[in-house]
């Protein structure tokens, strides 16, 4: 049985509240991120998108890069964004929740006048990303002690 959710653009406080709390479930907490490098200065200016259950219980999160902010994560190539900060809580994964974030961010992406989209894989990932049209490049490397893989998918 699914549970009925809807995946929007964080615009006011309470909903960037929300974002962050379940990126601190899923990374501080389950993946042993320290707290103080999961909030960035990023985020002041990052749009985020939520996915929130219809009682209003967060389900996931992701935000995007764009512009100056991006350009450290995606070689300074003006056209492409960077999607980040992907986490979906542990009761969503397994119902279409990641997928619809990603797809609301590439929506975003575009929005902007941008023609693809950077991403830093948890390896364990990389298929997930995969089968909605990213490509690896680039060696693995360890972010937050966590091995990844830099992605990218033409929009």
């Amino acid at each position: 049985m699914s549970t009925p959710y809807e995946v929007r653009v964080a615009e006011d406080p309470a909903d960037r509240e929300a974002c962050f709390a379940v990126r601190k479930q899923v990374f501080v907490a389950e993946q042993g991120v320290p707290e103080d490098i999961e909030y960035d200065a990023h985020d002041a200016v990052a749009l985020h998108v939520l996915a929130v259950r219809e009682d209003g219980l967060p389900l996931g999160t992701g935000r995007l890069l764009y512009g100056e902010a991006a350009a450290a994560k995606t070689g300074g190539e003006a056209g492409v964004g960077s999607l980040g900060r992907l986490a979906v809580a542990r009761q969503a994964r397994g119902r279409g929740v990641g997928v619809a974030l990603v797809r609301a961010i590439e929506d975003a992406a575009r929005a902007r006048g941008l023609t693809a989209v950077d991403l830093h894989a948890q390896t364990h990932a990389l298929g997930f990303y995969e089968r909605l049209g990213y490509e690896a490049y680039g060696p693995e490397f360890p972010d937050a002690g966590i091995p990844h893989r830099a992605m990218r998918r033409v929009l």
